[in-house]
């Protein structure tokens, strides 16, 4: 094995160009062959001369690398994993892990029967400022978590629909696509999620999906969460708009969670911890903001250069098969208790079952 790992990327759509660009800024990986089936993504291929095939059965077979990075369709996650897993080949799979939670169950099983890593593309865990909140809370800085809520409000233009006509069709909503991230990391700082409430309101551009919905979470530890979503606000506060994670979006100066504690609370992502002064909780004493200086990172970066020490066996990974599960668990709860609240989809409404098992 050379001092590079051998990273090949399955897809080169948008995200698929991303992990590109991310590996090439890696120290301990290099891109070595790309899958993709299309005329346009073979022509970037040959212009960035890496290596490309129709089919990752093809790239296993002919040139066969020590990871694979599946950022195609989520539909095609499945098959893909498994072929990965099934050569003995770890994989990072893009979030969602699949477009089920009873299809993404295959590859949790795969993956640990097999003893072959997967690593889910929730790529907001390698934020360096995540990781600083989540130290803070596990220190106790904010005491015994009691709360924690997000704001994801975003106006999405009416050509972003346009483009991509799937984006107007049921599953497509800012639930299934977007909150999946903010989900994965409510789970990151409170833990398990044992019970979901959810409303939905059909989407006034007259899409099969949602454009909004609010949502109840009940934490195993005892915290609630409230979230709301949508993807037709105009609004500064959601993760894209405040993190700055992604030059395309431009940031500003907000948070979008607010994390509550029996001693403080904590706002991110500008990791501010308020208290009370002298110590105390009273309400009639004066509080005051201290800042949690972090240094700032490229998650994607970060992300490819810990599936790198995963490929050889250096690292564990951060969000396994088995987290993004849970995650995409939650997600369909939210969608099923929306469903079950009232004639938020076409066709019968689905069972109302809020547990989370």
């Amino acid at each position: 094995m050379s001092d590079l790992a051998n990273i090949a990327v399955v897809g080169l759509g948008l995200v698929g160009r991303r992990h590109v660009s991310a590996i090439g800024k890696c120290r301990n990986s290099r891109v070595s062959a790309v899958v993709e089936p299309r005329v346009h993504g073979q022509e970037l291929a040959r212009q960035q001369r890496l290596p490309h095939f129709e089919t990752i059965d093809d790239l296993i077979a002919r040139a066969r690398p020590e990871g694979i990075v599946l950022a195609t369709p989520t539909p095609l996650h499945v098959e893909g994993a498994l072929a990965s897993i099934g050569a003995g080949i770890p994989v990072l799979v893009e979030k969602p892990i699949a477009d089920t939670s009873q299809r993404g169950q295959a590859i949790v099983e795969a993956s640990e029967d097999h003893g072959v890593p997967v690593l889910v593309g929730h790529h907001r865990r390698h934020n360096s400022l995540v990781s600083v909140a989540k130290q803070a809370i596990d220190e106790g800085k904010i005491g015994e978590v009691r709360a924690i809520h997000a704001s994801c409000w975003f106006y999405k233009p009416d050509h972003y629909f346009a483009e991509a006509t799937w984006r107007t069709k049921f599953g497509a909503g800012p639930v299934s696509v977007n909150l999946v991230h903010d989900i994965d990391l409510l789970r990151h700082f409170c833990g398990e999620v044992v019970d979901v409430r959810a409303q939905a309101v059909p989407s006034r551009r007259g899409f099969e999906n949602e454009d909004l919905a609010a949502v109840l979470l009940r934490f195993q530890n005892g915290a609630l969460g409230t979230i709301t979503v949508s993807d037709s606000i105009v609004s500064p506060w959601s993760w894209e708009t405040t993190s700055g994670e992604y030059p395309v979006y431009p940031k500003l100066p907000q948070s979008c969670y607010q994390i509550g504690g029996s001693h403080g609370a904590l706002s991110l992502p500008d990791l501010r911890i308020w208290t009370h002064e002298n110590c105390g909780q009273d309400w009639w004493t004066p509080m005051a903001a201290t800042g949690t200086p972090h240094e700032a990172n490229d998650p994607l970066v970060a992300q490819a250069t810990h599936f790198a020490e995963v490929v050889v066996g250096k690292a564990k990974p951060l969000v396994s098969a088995r987290e993004g599960f849970r995650s995409l668990q939650v997600v369909e709860a939210i969608l099923q208790s929306a469903a079950a609240e009232g004639a938020m989809f076409p066709g019968p409404a689905s069972p109302k079952r809020n547990s989370v098992k």
